[in-house]
């Protein structure tokens, strides 16, 4: 059983702490005070999450999270650090499955908006976890622009749509995770073919 869900959680929160909680991040008009702050609500109230699926609730969603973001930053991370056992998307059961993708992503939110930044060596083990999640969510965020290539050295290539693909994307399996998941402009991915796919709208 792989443990990158937590591995992930403690480097997030450590950098959490090391940066303070008015450092930039890759999503789009949150520091790290308003991330952080998503991830405590996103396990601790999943009456607040249902506004990611019902569209009546998103305000109520949004509301509980900068009510959250208001708290002092330290607790804010405290409970970062420990998720509750009973949470639908943290308890012993889920974390990995619910958490591995979404911990690695947010935690490259940090690290990608801070000056310097490089890519981390992760192992052949972690790689191939995420590479796996880049088979998933591809059939979701391109079949609007299918077909297109999907290729990383060492792991293997598919191809979402049939026939001749407009565009090949290549790279680590950690770059295409962040690039799938709407980070075109912060992830390395060599795109051939047609490169609208950086600036597409990757949303699921």
């Amino acid at each position: 059983m792989t443990d990158h869900a937590r591995a992930e959680r403690r480097l997030l929160a450590d950098l959490f702490t090391e940066i303070g909680p008015d450092a930039p991040t890759c999503c789009t008009g949150w520091d790290t005070r308003d991330l952080a702050a998503h991830l405590v609500v996103r396990e601790r109230r999943p009456d607040a999450i249902a506004g990611n699926l019902i569209a009546p609730l998103a305000g109520h969603g949004e509301h509980v999270r900068k009510q959250t973001a208001t708290r002092p930053y330290d607790e804010i991370i405290a409970e970062l650090r420990t998720p509750p056992w009973w949470s639908m998307v943290s308890n012993p059961i889920t974390d990995e499955l619910a958490n591995g993708i979404e911990f690695f992503i947010h935690h490259e939110d940090v690290r990608r908006a801070q000056p310097g930044w490089e890519p981390r060596d992760l192992t052949p083990e972690h790689q191939g976890s995420l590479w796996k999640a880049a088979k998933l969510t591809s059939r979701m965020v391109l079949r609007k622009h299918k077909p297109i290539r999907v290729e990383s050295p060492g792991f293997g290539v598919f191809q979402v749509g049939d026939g001749e693909p407009s565009a090949t994307l290549t790279g680590p399996p950690a770059e295409l995770v962040l690039f799938l998941s709407g980070r075109q402009q912060h992830a390395r991915v060599d795109i051939t073919g047609d490169g609208s796919i950086r600036t597409a709208d990757l949303s699921h």
